[in-house]
């Protein structure tokens, strides 16, 4: 394999447009505990641009300093007040822009069908490496760092994720991929409201000299992409909605097989089958109408079997499956769906192993689902005011050897941005809150409704993932 060594050819700060209309942004209940996580590091993997490297700078400069203007809380710094607050004040100070080299890769090198693990090259295309959002104080909140391949180029964008989640991440980058390819307005206008049930009086107390990170950063790990096609997640969909009864009753009726229920086509709402010979029953179509576990909750149930499965642990002991959800849409009235901010919690699933193992994926999964379903508007207000009476950093790692914690979301538009020449070929991350036991959904390239989860695992418990047939008889080569 080649050289993992980038060059650092350029550093310079990129500064809004226009000057910020907006003072300072308070941050929420859901900011705060965010504070000790690494700055999130996300990336596209794009073909060369069909011009000089020199101008491509040049344009991506240009545009992100427009795409500052509509996003001033990315340009500012945070800083607390005398009453312990802690605020982004937006004064147009600037984030920074990297251009870095490494020509010896190429994209073969970085997402070959025969590379069974993630690269650690990507780690080397972003900035800020184990810097956590507390340090937003004196350093920049967001960065840019365009790294040039051989015959391709990597742009990972690093922000500080006590300023946002992945969905503001994801709006703020396709902006300014949209303002890069010549867009005179842009798409999905930021909100940064901070009347929200988020707004809180609750002071953070943040020890001296600031927070640490609350999970090694020096324990081993293996990362791969496991690519779940959007048949195989159907399989596993079904198989959680339907009992064993019900799919023997399928294969009487002339279905031996999920997959060929499943056919070519499905459409999003999973509400229709067609079948490979062209015939549509109405009684399969009618289990889907009434299907209640969701795709990727089925997905999740079977991660959790498996890793849980691969890690060996004594039956009585208990395992924790933790899922960042978007709260936007669960409040009423629902927030703006572009609000700027952090507006996640966490939904935690507890189950002894020994019943994660002798139960069936239907079981996991439904447990995953009622908590999923559970977390509404209610919910989340009651989550707020248990934070507000403890007010805390949020937790991030596995501390017992049996968690595991979901990040990111299949829903996210990561491949929905094109700079000017094309669709990403691949979206990546950095080293940035990784351990034993993060898992990361990413869609699919194709946007077929397939899903690639992104698994980061102690070696051993990675190998016996790998050797887990109920596990892998889902995962694809990616196309």
């Amino acid at each position: 394999m080649p050289s993992s060594s980038t060059t650092l050819i350029s550093k310079c700060t990129i500064y809004p447009d226009q000057k910020s209309t907006i003072r300072t942004l308070k941050l929420s209940v859901s900011d705060l505990p965010m504070l000790s996580c690494h700055y999130i590091q996300k990336g596209v993997l794009l073909a060369s641009p069909p011009y000089p490297f020199d101008d491509l700078l040049t344009f991506l400069k240009h545009s992100l300093s427009i795409t500052l203007t509509h996003f001033p809380a990315l340009a500012g710094r945070l800083i607390t007040d005398s009453d312990g607050y802690v605020h982004i004040l937006c004064n147009d100070a600037g984030v920074d822009f990297i251009h870095a080299k490494a020509e010896h890769l190429s994209i073969n090198n970085l997402i070959s069908p025969s590379l069974n693990y993630v690269p650690d090259y990507f780690k080397e295309f972003f900035t800020y490496d184990g810097t956590i959002s507390y340090s937003g104080h004196y350093k920049p909140l967001a960065a840019v760092q365009v790294t040039e391949l051989g015959d391709g180029v990597f742009i990972g964008c690093t922000v500080n994720h006590a300023v946002t989640d992945g969905t503001s991440f994801w709006n703020f980058f396709n902006t300014f991929a949209e303002i890069c390819k010549g867009a005179k307005r842009i798409s999905k206008t930021p909100n940064f409201s901070r009347d929200t049930v988020f707004n809180s009086l609750a002071v953070l107390e943040v020890p001296d000299g600031g927070p640490k990170v609350t999970f090694s950063v020096d324990e081993p790990l293996r990362e791969r992409i496991f690519h779940f096609s959007r048949e195989a997640i159907l399989k596993m969909k079904f198989k959680a909605n339907y009992s064993e009864r019900l799919i023997q009753k399928t294969a009487r009726n002339g279905f031996p097989d999920s997959a060929e229920i499943l056919g070519k086509q499905v459409n999003d709402g999973w509400k229709t089958v067609t079948v490979d010979n062209g015939k549509i029953t109405s009684f399969l179509e009618s289990l889907f109408k009434t299907a209640e576990i969701s795709s990727f909750q089925s997905l999740c149930a079977q991660l959790w079997r498996s890793v849980t499965r691969a890690r060996k642990l004594d039956e009585t002991k208990t395992s924790t499956f933790r899922m960042a959800v978007n709260c936007r849409h669960r409040l009423e009235p629902r927030m703006d769906q572009h609000y700027f901010g952090n507006a996640i919690q966490s939904i935690p699933t507890v189950a002894a192993v020994g019943e994660i193992l002798s139960r069936d994926l239907r079981w996991c999964a439904d447990l995953l689902h009622k908590n999923v379903v559970a977390h509404d508007d209610t919910k989340v207000r009651r989550c707020v005011e248990d934070w507000e009476k403890a007010p805390r950093l949020f937790p991030l790692g596995n501390f017992d050897g049996a968690s595991i914690t979901m990040g990111s979301s299949p829903r996210f538009p990561m491949y929905d941005n094109d700079f000017g020449w094309g669709r990403p070929l691949a979206v990546r991350s950095g080293k940035a809150n990784k351990f034993d036991g993060k898992i990361s959904a990413f869609p699919g390239r194709n946007g077929d409704g397939s899903v690639d989860l992104e698994v980061v695992l102690a070696p051993e418990t990675m190998a016996g993932l790998e050797n887990d047939m109920e596990f892998m008889q889902y995962v694809t080569a990616a196309m």
